[in-house]
């Protein structure tokens, strides 16, 4: 499974996430331009010393990840404004979820081309706007690892 950040910009959200993908195996894809420094003393600085255990994979854009994806994958986008849940899908292991910005989401031209793959987690009170980043993503991932399991077995 495979996670996408594009163009993160809170360190802890990004640590929560990174931590989230090496408990899981998955593998982390940061899309820059990146809101902080991957450096060692600034991921030391955050806490982030399990960072070295993380597959974590930096790209310039977002076409460079959809390039290396294998045959088959499946690219989901997140974001509160889709119609379908993030429940409806049939993960498969290669798949990838794609996050955006903490402050913005992501680009509304990316979400029009992708439409058949938006998907969106369901809020009951509708004055929330959206969860926090590490919370979707967990949210999104642990579903979609649960359905690969369950596949394979």
């Amino acid at each position: 499974m495979n996670v996408v950040l594009i163009e993160p910009e809170i360190p802890p959200n990004t640590g929560n996430i990174a931590r989230l993908c090496m408990a899981s195996n998955a593998t982390l894809h940061l899309v820059g331009p990146l809101g902080f420094r991957t450096d060692e003393a600034t991921l030391r600085r955050a806490g982030m010393d399990y960072w070295r255990e993380v597959d974590v994979r930096i790209h310039k854009d977002f076409e460079s990840v959809r390039a290396g994806a294998p045959p088959g994958a499946v690219f989901y986008f997140l974001t509160p404004h889709a119609s379908r849940s993030y429940l409806e899908p049939r993960y498969g292991k290669d798949d990838y979820l794609v996050f955006g910005r903490e402050s913005i989401g992501l680009p509304p031209a990316l979400l029009a081309a992708n439409e058949a793959t938006c998907i969106g987690i369901p809020m009951a009170n509708p004055r929330a706007r959206s969860l926090n980043l590490a919370t979707a993503v967990a949210i999104v991932l642990y579903e979609a690892l649960r359905q690969v399991a369950a596949a394979s077995r």
